[in-house]
């Protein structure tokens, strides 16, 4: 399995607008319904399934990095999103500082087969050279080249 397999890359953004929680959520899920992901008619739903994850407490990691994370009926596969904030947000992280890294995972609900995706994701986040590689990346192609070029290095 590899992780440019579940981003859907019309689902990458590469400058989000948003400058709060909320907003990048919302941005984020409607880049999934540009991307075809989700139904439009989910889209409420689904925003509303990743609010109340994060109030159970926040998926901002620290060193930049949240991964917004839901369950919903209407998707029959584990699908991503990635976003980037230049400015960075407020996203209560545990180390305080600004978000600039978001990968939102959705999944069908009740199913477990997300972890995958989720654990990938997390670990290659946590190395500081992919960060900060893609950090730096401008736009979406640019994002795509390096989760391909990653996900075809030998682990």
């Amino acid at each position: 399995m590899k992780l440019s397999d579940y981003i859907l890359i019309d689902a990458i953004n590469p400058e989000l607008k948003a400058t709060d929680a909320q907003g990048v959520i919302r941005e984020m899920a409607q880049s999934l319904v540009h991307a075809g992901g989700i139904e439009k008619e989910a889209h409420e739903g689904i925003i509303k399934c990743f609010l109340k994850r994060e109030e159970l407490g926040t998926t901002a990691y620290g060193r930049g990095i949240a991964m917004p994370e839901a369950q919903h009926p209407s998707v029959n596969r584990p699908i991503a999103a990635v976003g980037i904030s230049t400015k960075g947000v407020d996203f209560e992280a545990i180390d305080n500082e600004k978000t600039h890294i978001f990968v939102m995972v959705l999944a069908t609900a009740g199913r477990a087969d997300y972890l995958w995706v989720f654990e990938h994701a997390t670990r290659r986040l946590k190395e500081d050279t992919f960060r900060e590689a893609l950090k730096q990346c401008k736009t979406r192609d640019a994002i795509v080249a390096l989760l391909e070029e990653d996900d075809n290095k030998e682990k």
